[in-house]
């Protein structure tokens, strides 16, 4: 395994890391769950992401149970607030903030996160107010660092203008070689401000991994297949996106890798991509998933790929 720091922070994370949308506590049984955690640290992995709106608060709980009796300055553990939980329990409210960041933790199983992030920003709450909160939850010793996921560029400039709070050190984007729009700005804007990116998606949704062909079902065992997962996957699963998944898959085998591999190490190929997120739902794709970090790639390859990928029509 290898590791890169994130951000401005202390904290070095894994260049893979497990996550837990639509897997842990909701299409995944959590010994199978508590399976993948295990050998995710087996790999070396050492970042566990979640979000409290994750089966509304049942990831979490799985992850509480999977990570109890692990040696909690092991790892490095991040968690997210701001989507609806039920009740009128939504936002980034400074009420929100306080009531959210207590109900991870206690499901969690844990005193602190080493990262709080903001899971997408909050129109209806002053950017004032929410930044006031996330600080005096750093300073409670509730959470080590801050980030966001999906915001804006203009969000992240309001935020970086208040100097007066605790500063993001990481932004949570969608990014795979099919979905290159935070290399715009969102990228260049954190580089220049101590923010990492930990990317979500880095296989679309497993399109990437060349399991789905065009005109057939998706295999019985995939996400695509999932009543739970699969309907994430629809914009994935258009024919002229699978057939360049295909042909990217084609690439990777010209690099010796597999197509999981390959989709990964371009996504890590970015300077200021800490890590890329994975979900797995056995553990022997985190095997695999691992194997991207094995070689070097020939550029001249990563660029046939990306041809491949800026062909497939956009909606």
């Amino acid at each position: 395994m290898r590791f890169r720091k994130l951000g401005a922070s202390d904290l070095n994370v894994s260049e893979i890391s497990l996550g837990s949308w639509l897997t842990y506590g909701v299409g995944v049984e959590a010994e199978t769950a508590k399976a993948c955690v295990r050998r995710a640290f087996d790999l070396g992995i050492n970042f566990i992401d979640t979000a409290n709106v994750y089966g509304r608060g049942a990831s979490e709980t799985v992850l509480g149970e999977a990570l109890k009796d692990v040696p909690r300055k092991s790892y490095v553990l991040a968690t997210k607030l701001m989507g609806d939980m039920g009740n009128g329990d939504v936002g980034l409210s400074r009420a929100q903030v306080k009531k959210q960041i207590d109900a991870s933790l206690k499901r969690l199983k844990t005193d602190y996160v080493d990262l709080y992030q903001c899971h997408r920003y909050d129109p209806n709450t002053p950017l004032e107010e929410t930044m006031e909160a996330l600080t005096e939850v750093v300073k409670a010793g509730k959470a080590r660092w801050l980030g966001f996921s999906e915001w804006s560029p203009q969000n992240i400039k309001d935020a970086l203008a208040l100097k007066q709070y605790e500063q993001f050190v990481s932004s949570q984007p969608q990014y795979s070689i099919l979905w290159r729009r935070p290399e715009k700005e969102v990228i260049p804007l954190s580089a220049e401000n101590g923010i990492s990116q930990i990317v979500w998606s880095p296989l679309a949704q497993g399109v990437l991994t060349g399991k789905y062909t065009p005109g057939q079902k998706p295999p019985a065992d995939s996400r695509a297949a999932s009543d739970n997962m699969g309907n994430a996957m629809t914009g994935w699963m258009r024919p002229e996106v699978l057939e360049a998944a295909q042909k990217i898959a084609g690439v990777a085998k010209e690099a010796g890798m597999t197509p999981a591999q390959f989709a990964l190490a371009w996504v890590l190929r970015e300077p200021n991509v800490a890590s890329a997120i994975v979900g797995a739902s056995r553990p022997e794709q985190l095997d695999d998933n691992c194997g991207a970090l094995e070689r070097q790639v020939d550029p001249a390859l990563f660029a046939k790929a990306e041809a491949i990928a800026d062909a497939v029509p956009r909606r």
